[in-house]
């Protein structure tokens, strides 16, 4: 059966020009520090496949009949002691990064349009997506805040873009970043990062970096993260 139900498109003009827009996407965060608002989001965020490889017929009983039951109040607590006066810290400095990126383009003669997105919570891929068509963007490069590729995140960004383009009458040009935990102007920006601090406090004796643990299943499954957290 044919599809007939795209959503609006902005109006097209003969002749108009191409426009380039970026998408900055991050993991996502609560409305706000409250019960209610974690449950939606851990629930948003726990369903999705990508993240929990469980069955359904075993996870969706345990996330709804337990974890969204107990989680959501001792998360809430822990948000609201680190929440913000303009909001969720991981929302507010993915704005400010936004607009930073932005300034920096306009500052090179680059006329782009930055937009940044949540995977789950506000605002959403499919939201940012339809921001950028009805600013006129034709062609859109996707940047999931991750250095490091994983299923679990990356993958999951290109799910939601890939779902959001289903509907979309006129799909813009598309290009994603995959990884960038090797790139070298990623590396000197955190040793930049690295070389401010110790300039404003005395170096400590070790240097302690964290990375996210995932299941030892997703490596042996083909999922390229544990190998690029080594090199």
């Amino acid at each position: 059966m044919p599809h007939t139900a795209f959503r609006p498109e902005p109006a097209y003009h003969h002749g108009q020009p191409a426009r380039t827009a970026i998408v900055l996407v991050n993991l996502g965060t609560p409305d706000e520090p409250s019960a209610p608002a974690l449950r939606r989001y851990l629930a948003e965020f726990l369903s999705d496949p990508r993240v929990v490889e469980i069955p359904r017929l075993v996870w969706l009983p345990i996330l709804y009949g337990i974890i969204l039951r107990v989680r959501p109040a001792k998360s809430a607590a822990k948000y609201q002691s680190i929440w913000m006066p303009e909001g969720s810290p991981l929302a507010v400095w993915t704005a400010r990064q936004a607009r930073a990126l932005s300034a920096d383009l306009a500052g090179r003669g680059h006329h782009v349009e930055v937009l940044h997105a949540m995977r789950y919570g506000q605002p959403s891929v499919a939201q940012v997506m339809d921001e950028a068509r009805a600013r006129g963007a034709t062609r859109v490069l996707v940047v999931p805040l991750y250095p490091q590729y994983a299923g679990a995140t990356t993958g999951s960004v290109a799910d939601a873009v890939h779902r959001w383009a289903l509907d979309a009458r006129w799909v813009p040009e598309l290009r994603s970043i995959g990884q960038y935990h090797d790139d070298p102007g990623y590396i000197a920006a955190l040793a930049a990062r690295l070389q401010r601090h110790w300039q404003q406090q005395p170096p400590a004796d070790r240097l302690v970096l964290s990375f996210h643990g995932v299941p030892r299943r997703s490596l042996h499954l083909g999922d390229p993260y544990f190998c690029q957290c080594h090199v």
